[in-house]
């Protein structure tokens, strides 16, 4: 028997067909969008992002700059803020964004460099200890003992000399340069000892106290020959002279630079006649103007006796003063 087909299966058929490409396109489709999230995928980058308040976030990302990538993570870089690397500049993956506030630091380089560069960077720095002594300047003080006349003298009482320091430093050099220097300890070797300037009415040891010029040119002759090489050590002699006449000690001598200078046993004048050759104004000019000065009052030592280096004991060194080849020392 032949079989009979109804009219109605045939739209049943279309609809299964219609079915069928509906689902082959879905699954196109599903494919499709798999593949283009693998290939996505293979572009993204894991990065660390370093906030200025400490906040630290590890993120994924396909985006390629600094910039692009705080964008994308509504991330906004205040004025006073830096940021490490560049916003212009690219990042590949594992890579660390730091904002920071102020000045960059190391650690913030750290992340852009390798150790060897960094070694690199710091290899050249050499520190070293040194010791060393530095002079502590003396002050002056200036004593008014005048009895307010109109003609005063300044006399020097106590010679000043400068102290001594160690000073320890740590110092730093880079390529053979000093960079840093950082003290470590001080220690006082010497206090300083300060010069005490009198002012006190003039003595009467002006040229009036020379009675003719030979006695002069005897003054100049002696302190020549006590040691008169230069104009300091010239007035040295002529200070011990006026100093004497001021002290209660020497002032039995006389009250003038000659009597002083010619009193018995002291000077050259009485134990040698070395002194002779230098009469007649045979000196120095040098040596006539530190005598000027002394009998005007100058003086640049309060000692009132002298010997030289070699036959000076080691207390009058330490006690007294070295100016021309001479120790001054006492009172």
């Amino acid at each position: 028997m032949r079989k009979h087909i109804s009219v109605q299966e045939k739209p049943e058929n279309t609809i299964l067909s219609v079915k069928k490409i509906l689902i082959i396109s879905l699954i196109f489709f599903l494919i499709a969008s798999m593949m283009g999230v693998m290939a996505s995928n293979g572009q993204l980058k894991n990065v660390k992002i370093v906030l200025s308040s400490g906040y630290e976030m590890n993120i994924m990302t396909s985006k390629a700059t600094v910039e692009e990538i705080l964008k994308e993570n509504n991330i906004v870089v205040l004025s006073e803020e830096n940021v490490t690397p560049n916003l212009n500049e690219e990042l590949s993956d594992n890579k660390t964004i730091i904002i920071q506030k102020g000045e960059k630091k190391v650690k913030g380089i750290a992340s852009y460099f390798s150790e060897e560069e960094i070694l690199e960077s710091y290899k050249s720095i050499v520190e070293k200890i040194i010791t060393i002594q530095e002079d502590i300047p003396f002050e002056t003080i200036t004593k008014d003992v005048s009895n307010s006349g109109s003609q005063t003298q300044e006399r020097i009482t106590q010679v000043g000399s400068n102290g001594k320091k160690e000073i320890t430093y740590k110092v730093k050099y880079q390529n053979g340069e000093e960079i840093e220097r950082e003290v470590i300890s001080e220690k006082i070797i010497k206090e300083p000892v300060a010069k005490i300037v009198e002012v006190r009415t003039r003595a009467v040891t002006s040229r009036s106290g020379i009675s003719t010029g030979s006695e002069l040119e005897t003054i100049w002759a002696i302190v020549r020959q006590e040691g008169g090489s230069s104009y300091e050590s010239s007035l040295a002699v002529a200070s011990s002279a006026v100093n004497r006449i001021n002290s209660a000690r020497w002032s039995r001598n006389g009250s003038t630079i000659y009597s002083q200078l010619t009193a018995p046993g002291q000077y050259c004048y009485s134990i040698d006649r070395h002194w002779v050759k230098y009469l007649g104004g045979n000196v120095p000019e040098y040596v006539k103007q530190a005598v000027a000065d002394a009998m005007e009052g100058k003086t640049n030592h309060p000692y009132t006796s002298f010997r030289s280096y070699g036959a000076s004991t080691a207390s009058q060194r330490a006690s007294g003063i070295n100016i021309g080849g001479n120790v001054y020392f006492g009172n």
